[in-house]
């Protein structure tokens, strides 16, 4: 049960900052697969495996609700303040993700002649629709008041943003930065922490789109990375090597926009700290399996 909801903890965590995923935690922790299968199994397994996934994911989820309580009551502040300490934070973490993510799957990453074209793809998919986002502008979306086109597009982006929870890439919060929703998501779930209601009705929205993206992209995902995973293991680091551009505009989509991040404005303290943090998570893992 401990280990369970540590490891949601973490992933919320994650979840919540833009630029590293809770699937990327999930891998580097050693509990992927698992969670992978066990999302599947509650979308699509027999009786007797939706118990079983239920039993896990219950306990990953109250971890995962936790820091995902206590991240919006202090990230939503955070980001807007120290933009640059936290961006630094995450490409840090990232930087010593991805060495360790190819460790992992060494013999995926030996066959260089089926990724290099997926690994192109990935950082061209997401460095392409952060280019994008910043050449057609962010509008701040106001959540408190419910309007259907507002609603229905809440819906996709969560459709889309989940699919980043289950890659070990780009996460779900780089995505609603790049579509320019994070902060006012954020603050809206923040809001309905503190019982402003006015909020909830577009939260729903966006709930029913993060349901229905888990559903259809896990068995995608299952699928590729049973059938294609040398592809996919290569798709996964170019986002990862993509979300760098991402998290370096990421101040650039504030409601008050800043300049992009630089060396002049990285924080190297933070950057160290980040990738001390995947370090850290590396070793636990690894004493996990010697106990």
């Amino acid at each position: 049960m401990i280990k369970e909801a540590i490891g949601g903890f973490c992933m919320a965590l994650a979840d919540s900052v833009p630029g590293v995923s809770g699937g990327t935690v999930a891998f580097i922790m050693g509990f992927y697969d698992q969670f992978i299968g066990s999302v599947h199994d509650l979308a699509f397994g027999k009786m007797e495996d939706k118990k079983k996934a239920i039993a896990y994911l219950i306990k990953l989820g109250i971890g995962w609700i936790i820091g995902m309580g206590l991240a919006v009551v202090i990230l939503s502040a955070l980001f807007e303040s120290h933009i640059y300490v936290v961006s630094s934070l995450f490409i840090g973490f990232i930087a010593g993700a991805i060495p360790l993510i190819i460790r992992e799957e060494r013999d995926g990453f030996k066959q260089f002649g089926k990724g290099i074209l997926f690994l192109i793809l990935g950082i061209v998919l997401v460095a392409g629709i952060t280019w994008l986002n910043g050449r057609a502008g962010t509008s701040s979306m106001d959540l408190s008041h419910f309007q259907l086109g507002n609603a229905i597009k809440l819906f996709f982006i969560g459709m889309i943003a989940i699919s980043a929870m289950f890659l070990p890439g780009i996460s779900g919060s780089t995505l609603l930065l790049i579509f320019g929703v994070y902060i006012p998501v954020i603050s809206a779930i923040r809001a309905v922490l503190g019982l402003q209601l006015s909020y909830v009705p577009n939260l729903i929205f966006f709930g029913l789109g993060i349901v229905a993206g888990a559903c259809s992209v896990v068995k995608i995902i299952k699928v590729c990375l049973e059938r294609f995973r040398p592809q996919t293991l290569y798709c996964i680091v170019g986002m990862m090597v993509g979300s760098f551009y991402a998290i370096v505009m990421g101040p650039t989509t504030l409601e008050e926009a800043q300049a992009p991040l630089a060396f002049s404005s990285f924080h190297w303290i933070a950057g160290i700290i980040g990738l001390a943090l995947v370090l850290g998570m590396q070793f636990v893992k690894e004493k996990g399996k010697k106990a």
